[in-house]
């Protein structure tokens, strides 16, 4: 058993749920922790995107809502000279075992290089899930030039549904971040420990996700929207969530992957609009090696989202290609922006959709958080859910949506008069969760379409609501083996 010495559960029933789970561990992980050591526990929650989504890695503004689900990591020091992660499923009977030495964060002495780092894992057969938690070590290391000399045990478990698309990643790798730099004393800013964390998603998962999940993951409020400017990653003052208003995510059933190619094609798209803007107003570019270019751009601060849709339709639409390959881009323009992808020459790729997704999601979202300013009445909700509806159809333009999502938010419409009033695909769509913008109350109508899906498709879908703290703000929990 065990005792909370510092910290406390905030009122989180999952918490105890944890506590219990390290308490009754299977006989092949009884010894894990030593019990004569304290142990560091964090908790950091997924994330429902209700609006913003794929617009994130071009600079709009994005409202997060941290969701009740979280991923749980705790941590102890050690006197050895290896990491050991133990990831161990919510029913405590299942789990996956790594371990690396210290040695592995340097060679010559120098911290990896992430490169290396990213093949260090790929290499390793059973070191794909570990990248997410290992990981942190690796950028901590490069990042901050931090020697770690000793090892640690750290256990993992999760209530983040994989592949729902409400960032499971993201609450990992903050959860793991966070409990490290406890541990160990480091101290890290909350924003900058986010973007630590989106880079060990980018170059060392080799996933090129936005910098939203792990804001939000990790700095988000319980009931209320984190108002994030992606540029790269500042706050803004969280939006409160009306008292008259609530928010669902309805699980489609289609596993979602940031990795996917439909998601990094629509990316390398957008960076590509933005591009050939850049030629257009006659910007200076200049190459910077491997597919990408540098521009001066002290008018749009290299983010397509500060282009306003106005000036889009005015100066620049007519001169971009609905689409084009690979090869002719590179030939013409030489490369794109964005370090954390590739251009494939022989690859085609949509480019006014996923530019213009960008402009347009960014003038979205910040009509939706005016809309969501005090107590809306239904005119206003109304107005904040057919902006949901355009961002799904967006989303839809660029490929980004499928059949199941799809007949949720057709399902959604039909309902505008029962206490609904919105939908649309999160995150990098190609699946995952629908969010719903419905009054407060809107329990029976949820369920009654859940049931009409259900019996639709054969699948029982899982519904997201309510939410909890950030990693931060949860803050951690010291415990300490109860001998009596």
């Amino acid at each position: 058993m065990f005792k909370i010495v510092e910290g406390n559960a905030q009122g989180l029933s999952d918490v105890d749920w944890f506590v219990q789970l390290l308490a009754d561990l299977p006989d092949p992980l009884r010894q894990f922790f030593e019990t004569d050591r304290d142990i560091i526990v964090t908790r950091a929650p997924g994330r429902l995107d209700v609006m913003g989504g794929i617009a994130d890695y071009s600079g709009s503004l994005v409202l997060e809502m941290p969701i009740a689900e979280a991923t749980f990591a705790a941590i102890q020091k050690d006197s050895s000279q290896t990491i050991e992660i133990v990831s161990i499923n919510s029913e405590g009977n299942s789990f996956a075992k790594f371990k690396m030495c210290l040695a592995d964060l340097t060679q010559n002495e120098e911290p990896l290089d992430l490169v290396s780092v990213r093949v260090f894992f790929a290499e390793r057969t059973e070191g794909n899930w570990a990248s997410y938690i290992a990981g942190v070590f690796f950028v901590l290391a490069k990042q901050l030039a931090i020697q770690f000399d000793t090892g640690a045990r750290i256990l993992v478990a999760s209530r983040v549904a994989i592949g729902k698309g409400v960032s499971s990643s993201a609450a990992l790798e903050v959860s793991a971040m966070h409990a490290v730099c406890i541990a160990y004393e480091i101290d890290v800013a909350p924003r900058d420990l986010a973007l630590f964390c989106q880079m060990v998603e980018n170059h060392i998962v080799g996933a090129a996700c936005g910098v939203m999940d792990q804001m939000t993951s990790h700095c988000g409020e319980a009931g209320k929207l984190t108002s994030i400017v992606c540029q790269p990653a500042e706050i803004r003052d969280s939006v409160e969530i009306p008292d008259n208003v609530e928010f669902w995510g309805i699980d489609s059933g289609v596993r979602h992957e940031v990795s996917g190619s439909d998601y990094s094609s629509v990316r390398i798209g957008a960076f590509m609009g933005y591009r050939i803007i850049a030629e257009l107003q006659g910007l200076h570019v200049r190459e910077a090696g491997e597919g990408t270019v540098e521009i001066d751009d002290g008018r749009w601060h290299g983010y397509l989202a500060n282009v306003s849709p106005e000036e889009y339709e005015k100066k620049f639409r007519h001169g971009l290609p609905d689409a084009i390959d690979g090869a002719e881009f590179l030939s013409r323009y030489r490369g794109i922006t964005d370090k954390v992808t590739s251009i494939e020459p022989s690859k085609t790729f949509a480019i006014r959709a996923s530019t213009e997704h960008a402009i347009y999601e960014n003038r979205r979202v910040h009509r939706f958080a005016d809309l969501m300013t005090g107590i809306p009445n239904g005119d206003r909700l109304f107005e904040a859910g057919e902006l949901m509806f355009r961002s799904h159809e967006s989303y839809k333009a660029c490929g980004l949506t499928e059949s199941r999502t799809d007949r949720i938010v057709e399902l959604v419409r039909s309902s505008k008069g029962n206490g609904l009033f919105g939908a649309r695909i999160t995150g990098g769509g190609s699946g995952g969760t629908v969010a719903v913008l419905a009054r407060r109350g809107s329990r029976k109508t949820i369920d009654e379409l859940i049931d009409r899906l259900a019996e639709e498709t054969g699948h029982q879908p899982y519904v997201f609501h309510g939410s909890s703290p950030g990693c931060s703000l949860f803050g951690h929990l010291r415990l300490r083996h109860d001998d009596d």
